[in-house]
């Protein structure tokens, strides 16, 4: 069944106007992950990846984390589009997020830019905001989706759409 579309208001986007394959963007809006009382990260020069039925991805730049609170996982995925993804485990303190990041070490030529790049999934922390507004996770604990206000679904991962 094809998921009906939400009608973007003004200053919205639809994830059913993205590209699959996905697209890669430059985005200055500030963006910031927090867990367990500090900063993680914090840039306005992130990537954003947008796909179809998916929130935006935003992937982080090496130099804007705090690298030292990440350690490699040994869980890794294989993405069609960007290739292989290692994780990352985050421990601020006494509590820690297992896979809670991600990476592109070696990424796909068309998505070199993201390469060493962090991608963190909202629910794996206490919060994630992008210009100040705190976003939702995408549903599922597959995806990684940042939901703000201006971005309207229906979003792949709830329960029924694995075949989307």
């Amino acid at each position: 069944m094809t998921p009906r579309r939400i009608e973007p208001g003004p200053g919205q986007e639809s994830v059913w106007d993205y590209p699959r394959p996905p697209r890669l963007e430059n985005s200055s809006k500030l963006v910031r992950v927090i867990f367990n009382g500090e900063v993680i990260a914090e840039t306005r020069n992130a990537l954003r990846v947008l796909e179809t039925s998916h929130p935006p991805v935003y992937y982080i730049p090496p130099e804007d984390l705090r690298a030292k609170l990440l350690e490699r996982s040994s869980r890794s995925s294989f993405c069609e589009w960007k290739g292989r993804a290692r994780y990352h485990t985050l421990k601020v303190g006494d509590r820690r997020s297992p896979d809670a990041a991600w990476s592109y070490p070696d990424p796909t030529r068309s998505f070199e830019q993201i390469r060493d790049f962090l991608a963190f999934y909202p629910s794996r922390v206490d919060e994630c905001s992008v210009d100040g507004e705190i976003v939702r996770s995408q549903p599922g604990d597959f995806y990684g989706g940042w939901i703000t206000q201006e971005i309207v679904g229906p979003f792949k991962g709830d329960p029924g759409t694995m075949g989307w």
